[in-house]
Parts: structure tokens; sequence; C-alpha cells
């Protein structure tokens, strides 16, 4: 029996076994003997389940649907501000806006993580809704470029930022066997929220003027945040707080071979990933009137450029409720990497093909469907790979940590995109093929985390 067993026994003695010794003393960061009751109690069927846990996974998809979301559709605005309010700067600077929307929710997650892990949901979930909310008002005002750098790169984002790692974080916390599966379908609010908003968007922005839509995007917002504020909780260990060292690293991560190759690939596949989200829209805008009626229906003219970006989104929406479905059952690192690397081959197999004009409507669609529904995969599984390698009292930590990483690449993919489309003359197919062999390249990274932790080929890891 090791010495973390012996405590163990130490502190829940049965009844019969006479007098309860001291428990053992605290290490830096965990009590051993909280460590020990943790695991056991991670792999008890009550971690999964429950109606707080259920309830906090409702919180968690209203929580995505009104932030995450929002970010899924910034390709509806990037193109309405290319023909208005910002017509007059070069697609590439206005992309920046989205890539700093990325870089600022995905480097906030450390701070954000490890705030979660030592306060819990409740006060990062009231200072996010507040920071969301007050963002999104001050963008309907906005009528200057570094306006909307501050309103929708900064301030939107880091709102953003902590309603989505907050949730996740939270949901990780109520289940074990189910885990993959509970984030899938808290995450398939953003999906539903990327699928919506590029929808009511353009005409609301002909009917009621962009800052009356945007403002009542913000009413809704607000409403969604008081929901999600009522409905997401924490397991914490019983009868003790977590006890969390108050470093906003976890150190240990970093001589972790297994999250550092996680961290390294899900950073390449980040800088690819989220180019079509952006480009999407424009990218139809250029060719639309090759779309044809199963795509350009929509009216007013503006809706239709955004109809590429609203059927991408609702792909994304299965993408993040069935792939966490399957992680559970073969693993979430087993499932992660096929969804990075096809994510990256439809690059090159569908749209490239599509961009050099050979049955450029099937195509489009069929592009738009299979890589919405195998990115969101991507977004969905990250979460449950990094709490798989991860102590239950650090997943906040980590996960915000890995995201951190991959904040750079988000932040230069967008404006490498706009780049490439500037020097190729308006021709998409370097910004494709680029976008396409980082996401090969980092799911190369992921399976060799997948091996790290188990190499086993059949197993579930």
């Amino acid at each position: 029996m090791n010495r973390y067993s012996e405590a163990t026994l130490q502190e829940y003695p049965e009844p019969e076994k006479g007098p309860v010794a001291e428990p053992a003393p605290a290490s830096p960061r965990i009590d051993p003997s909280l460590k020990r009751s943790l695991d056991q109690h991670e792999h008890s069927d009550s971690v999964d389940g429950g109606v707080r846990a259920w309830l906090t996974v409702l919180g968690g998809f209203i929580a995505l649907f009104c932030s995450f979301g929002q970010l899924n559709a910034f390709g509806t605005f990037q193109a309405w501000y290319a023909t208005h309010q910002l017509s007059h700067l070069h697609p590439s600077t206005i992309s920046w806006i989205g890539s700093l929307q990325l870089w600022v929710f995905f480097f906030s997650g450390t701070f954000v993580g490890h705030a979660f892990d030592k306060h819990g949901p409740r006060p990062v979930l009231i200072v996010g809704s507040i920071v969301l909310v007050f963002s999104i008002m001050m963008t309907s005002l906005s009528t200057q470029y570094y306006q909307y750098m501050l309103g929708q790169g900064i301030l939107l984002s880091l709102g953003v930022g902590m309603m989505f790692y907050v949730s996740l974080a939270s949901i990780a916390t109520h289940f074990t066997k189910y885990r993959a599966t509970a984030i899938g379908v808290a995450s398939a609010g953003s999906g539903v929220g990327g699928t919506v908003f590029p929808i009511i968007l353009p005409r609301l922005f002909h009917s009621l003027g962009f800052a009356w839509t945007v403002r009542v995007i913000g009413f809704i917002t607000l409403a969604c945040c008081v929901l999600s504020l009522l409905l997401i909780t924490r397991r914490a260990p019983d009868p003790r707080p977590f006890r969390t060292s108050d470093s906003w690293l976890d150190y240990p991560a970093l001589r972790d071979i297994r999250f550092v190759l996680l961290a390294v690939g899900s950073a390449l596949v980040c800088f690819g990933l989220f180019i079509p989200y952006f480009y999407i829209s424009s990218y139809a805008e250029s060719f639309s009137d090759d779309l044809g009626p199963a795509v350009n229906r929509a009216s007013p003219p503006h809706a239709s450029i955004s109809t590429p970006l609203a059927v991408l989104n609702a792909a994304s929406v299965l993408g993040r409720t069935i792939p966490p479905l399957i992680a559970d059952i073969l693993g979430p690192y087993n499932t992660l990497f096929p969804c990075a690397f096809l994510s990256g081959l439809f690059c090159f197999v569908l749209w490239l093909p599509a961009q050099q004009g050979a049955g450029f409507q099937p195509l489009v669609i069929a592009f738009t469907v299979l890589y919405g529904f195998f990115s969101g995969g991507v977004i969905a599984v990250v979460p449950p790979c990094v709490a798989r390698i991860s102590d239950v009292t650090l997943i906040g930590t980590r996960m915000g940590m890995l995201y951190t990483v991959i904040s750079i690449p988000s932040l230069l993919g967008g404006p490498a995109a706009g780049a490439l489309l500037a020097h190729d003359h308006g021709s998409y197919a370097d910004m494709i093929v680029v976008a396409g062999s980082a996401m090969v390249a980092g799911s190369l990274f992921i399976l060799g985390s997948r091996f790290t932790v188990n190499r086993q080929l059949w197993e579930k890891v």
C-alpha cells in the first residue's frame, strides 16, 4: 500500500477501526490525502450526472451561445465593415480586429483559469458578463477603426474568455466518464450562436442600422449572461475546498511532454483553423455570381454572403456534439487527431479546387459542411484532452495555459491570410494552402502527444 492510500485510510477510517489519526501534512500544492480522495471521487459514478451537473451544462451552452458564438460570427462583421464603416481600409487591416479578438480571448486563459481554480465560477462570471455587455454597447457607438479594436477586439474577447473558460472548466469538474460529451453539448452553444448571428445580423443591419442591431445583440447577451450566472456551478471536493498554488502557472506542465506536444499541436492547428471562419464570407462575395440558387437565395443582398458562414457554423454544432460523444467511447486524443487532420485535408481536396474553378458551387457547399463539422470537433475536444492529462484541481489553470500558448498563432493567422490575399491580387489559393498545411502539421504533434500518453494503438486515450 502506497503512502497516499495510507493517508486516505487514516483520514477516512472505517467506523470499527478505532481512533482517527492526524491527517497527513499538506504539500506545497495539494494535501496527499485530499489528492487521493479526489482521485477516488473522480472515478465514482456520482461525478457523472445530477441536476447541478446538467444545469451547469445548460448554463455553459447559454454562455457560449452569447459569447464565443459572436466570435464565430466575426466574418459577417468583417464583410460589413469592408463595404461600410471601414471601406477605406484593406481587408487584412480589418482582419486585425478578429485576430485581436482571438489573441485576447486565448491569452486571457491563464489568468481566467487561475481565477476560476482559486475563487470558483461566480465571481469570474459576474465580471465577464459586465465586460461582455459593456463592450457590445461600446461597439454600437463606434465609428473609427481604433474604437472597433478597443471595443470589439479587446473588451469583447476578454469578456468572452471569462465566460468560455469558466463554463468549460466548471463542467469538467462535474463529469469524468461523460466529460467530453458534456463539454461538447455546451460547446455546441457557440456553434448555434455562430449560425444564428450571421443569419440575423445582415438583415438587422439593413432594417435597424448597425448601431441598434448591435445594441439588440447586447440586450440578448445580457439576458443570456444572467441565466448562465444562475445555472453554472463547480463541484468542489467535500468537505475541504480546493488547495491551489498562488502561481498563475502550473510549472510542472512545462516539463510534461504530453502537455507540451498538445500545446504545440493545438497552436499550429489554430493558426489555420479560424481562417475559413474569417474569410468564407468575403470569399463567397467574390464568387457570389457563381454560388447559384442553392446558396444565394437570401435577401437582402448582404445576407447571401453570410450564408456560407452560417452553414459552416451550423455544421460545427454537430461537430461540437458528435465527436465528443465519440471521444467518450474512443478517448479524446483518438478523436482530436482525425478531426484536426481532416480539417486541414479538406482545405486541399475541397476548398482549393473550388478556388481554381472546378465545380465551384458543390465543392464550396461540401467544404463548409465538412469543415464546419470537423473544425467544431477540434474546438470541442481540446478541453477534454487537457483534462485527460491534468489533476482535477488544475484543470482551469492548465486549460488557460494551453489557450494562452495558442493565442499568438491565432493572432497572426487572420492578418497573414489577408496579406497573402493581397499579395496574390485576390487569389485565395496560397491562403488555403497555408491554412491546410498548418492544421495537418499540428495534427501530427497532437498524434505525438497521444502516443506519449499511451503507446498502444487501439487503447482508449
